[in-house]
């Protein structure tokens, strides 16, 4: 048995390891590997099937799609970095001064998220991306407003569950500012469950960029962007549907990956996620 638990967590490692690699890889090296400038036109080599020129063929303007699909890679995960980074500079703080302070900061920011919380996150995000306007930017900030939410609430459970402890009643105690405590006592502990969290939020945000995309809401041509790359293919799907197919199997597994990925640091730090 002791065997075999040490087989399923070098299993565990190395299938993090892999997950890790491969964002590292899309984030900075898929520009580099593309064979063709991805916005170059070419209305003589339009619509190609897969061939030894272009592995994935190319569009309806004789773009290679391999070269598309690897620089949209840049934009769509990270882009979704860039959001995650954002929500939790946000989320993390305010978690942390809710839990810790309590009273009427907490009712404050709390009674703030439960507005957000209300409607679902991706009605609101189409919402605000209809009000702000079509573009990448104004997509991260209707993304990032309605995600941080979720990242605040669970920082502060965690905080109010921890801030009970023997270890944290005694810093009190001896005098150690507010501000310390949280910074060098709760900050650490909610850590890994913030990890936990936000690699599992990657696929979903993900899939809300290519959605707003798809929907025209996100990356305006000619930018490379799966989503944005599944309505240039919709009108084609019948005579050539691996303009759909590609960044479609592309956004599915990367969502996959990173549910993966979430999966294995949930198990790592034996964290459960569940309503707060």
């Amino acid at each position: 048995m002791k065997a075999l638990g040490k087989k399923d967590d070098r299993r565990r490692r190395r299938e993090t390891v892999v997950s890790i690699c491969l964002f590292v890889t899309l984030l900075l090296l898929a520009p580099f590997l593309a064979p063709y400038d991805s916005i170059q036109v070419d209305p003589v080599n339009r619509l190609l099937p897969m061939n030894g020129s272009h592995l994935l063929g190319t569009d309806h303007l004789g773009r290679d799609l391999l070269s598309r699909l690897l620089e949209g890679a840049q934009t769509t995960v990270g882009v979704s970095f860039l959001i995650m980074l954002i929500v939790l500079l946000i989320g993390i703080p305010i978690g942390l001064l809710s839990g810790f302070a309590g009273g009427i900061i907490d009712r404050f920011f709390m009674r703030m998220t439960d507005a957000f919380m209300a409607f679902p996150d991706f009605i609101v995000a189409i919402v605000l991306s209809g009000l702000l306007g079509p573009g990448l930017m104004n997509l991260i900030i209707a993304i990032a407003t309605v995600k941080w939410t979720s990242y605040a609430r669970l920082v502060r459970s965690t905080v109010i569950n921890e801030k009970e402890k023997t270890y944290i009643i005694v810093a009190e105690l001896n005098g150690v500012s507010k501000f310390r405590i949280m910074t060098k006592h709760l900050l650490p502990y909610v850590i890994g469950h913030v990890m936990v969290l936000g690699t599992l939020d990657i696929g979903k945000v993900i899939l809300m960029i290519a959605s707003l995309s798809y929907i025209g809401l996100g990356a305006q041509p000619p930018s490379p962007e799966w989503g944005a790359m599944l309505n240039d293919g919709r009108a084609y799907f019948h005579t050539a549907p691996h303009l759909m197919v590609v960044p479609g199997l592309a956004i599915v597994f990367v969502v996959l990956i990173s549910n993966l990925l979430g999966d294995r640091l949930r198990d790592s730090y034996d964290v459960k996620i569940g309503g707060s």
